[in-house]
């Protein structure tokens, strides 16, 4: 038996051959010349809108990565979360979701009623409960965004397998370095791939993993919906899975210093990160993952104690994304989820001072000194 490679080997030479060059070519082409004999997947290779070899050299890694059989890359993680949504799906069918995870994602899932889906959306701590014969599809986040919240992934695979129902795990907070859930029993992994994949906030992507039959249905839809991920930026993505775990691994251990900092700072209520023993979800995420992650969330005393912080950073930058080497915050209320209704964020424990702060690659040193300097003005 060939031994098993780690995912840093995985990540940087997986999908190569023998011979091949260092750095594979960009194909960045809409067409290609056919027939030629070649075929990704089984299919003749002539439009980069159903496939591309750039990309398709990203998706191979990421099913390695992941340990699925398949995987599609898309322009971006809404485009897989959608695009999968559409092919499982039809009229009549039952999503049981949780209501933690990203802002978009349970904007998308509830406008699927209109087509004749019904939607539950509940906290993760009832999820198996909601889970019944007549549920088609589950959606979770392996980390919640942005309270970092744990699901019992291991439980919510059972109940699924047990009602026939398809677990979807978006993966993107988590990583295949400190997690892989269709080893938990996924049988979807999906992650924006814009974040710790890509990791230097310089491409927009996606990506879906999953079984072959199910993959082969979602490429129909990706072909049709025209969510195909362009070739420099799977170039790109490519690109920054060759540090993946070095990086996730260095973030890992500054998030957890950083959550520390907070936990003791007078002016901070609350810190949410599953690697401090204060958090409930701290013997789950033991047991889960390998580590807790690049993200860490905290509340302030109220909306305005948190501009006055915001404006206080000069290191540390305002901005919507996270997972690259940069370190970046964002107010939750009046970004992802400022669509979602007051009533609800409250019961999601997202507070008007909820702050979120993905941690980058910067000396902690400096990070802390920047963030106790601001709040200090708060």
């Amino acid at each position: 038996m060939a031994r098993r490679r780690g995912l840093s080997t995985t990540a940087i030479h997986h999908g190569s051959a023998e011979g091949d060059d260092i750095i594979a070519p960009i194909y960045q082409t809409a067409i290609f010349k056919h027939p030629n004999g070649k075929q990704i997947r089984g299919r003749d290779l002539k439009y980069s809108r159903e496939d591309n070899p750039t990309v398709n050299l990203l998706e191979r890694k990421m099913a390695a990565l992941e340990g699925g059989e398949d995987c599609l890359a898309f322009s971006s993680g809404m485009a897989a979360i959608s695009t999968l949504l559409l092919s499982l799906t039809r009229q009549g069918d039952t999503i049981v979701t949780s209501k933690e995870v990203y802002g978009a994602s349970l904007i998308l899932m509830r406008s699927l009623e209109k087509f004749g889906i019904r939607v539950k959306c509940v906290l993760n701590d009832r999820l198996e409960r909601e889970i019944d014969s007549r549920t088609k599809l589950v959606f979770v986040e392996s980390i919640t965004n942005p309270t970092l919240n744990v699901p019992d992934i291991r439980g919510i695979a059972e109940a699924c397998r047990i009602n026939g129902a398809t677990l979807v795990v978006d993966n993107t907070f988590a990583t295949p370095i400190n997690f892989r859930p269709i080893e938990a029993g996924a049988e979807y992994v999906i992650h924006s791939a814009t974040k710790y994949l890509g990791g230097h906030n310089d491409a927009v992507a996606g990506v879906l993993i999953g079984p072959k039959a199910g993959i082969d249905n979602a490429w129909e839809w990706r072909r049709n919906l025209g969510g195909s991920l362009d070739p420099f930026a799977a170039y790109l993505v490519i690109r920054g899975l060759k540090t993946l775990k070095l990086r996730v691994e260095e973030q890992n251990r500054k998030a957890q210093a950083i959550a520390e900092f907070l936990e003791r700072h007078q002016k901070v209520k609350k810190v949410h990160y599953p690697g401090l023993e204060s958090s409930p979800h701290h013997e789950r995420a033991k047991d889960l993952m390998k580590g807790f992650g690049g993200v860490v969330s905290f509340e302030l005393e109220d909306l305005e104690e948190a501009m006055k912080f915001l404006g206080g950073l000069k290191l540390i930058r305002t901005a919507p994304s996270l997972g690259g080497a940069e370190t970046l915050v964002t107010h939750p209320v009046s970004s992802s989820h400022k669509n979602i209704s007051p009533e609800e964020r409250r019961e999601l424990g997202i507070t008007d001072g909820l702050v979120r702060l993905s941690v980058g690659l910067e000396d902690t040193e400096d990070l802390i000194a920047d963030l106790e300097e601001a709040l200090a003005t708060s």
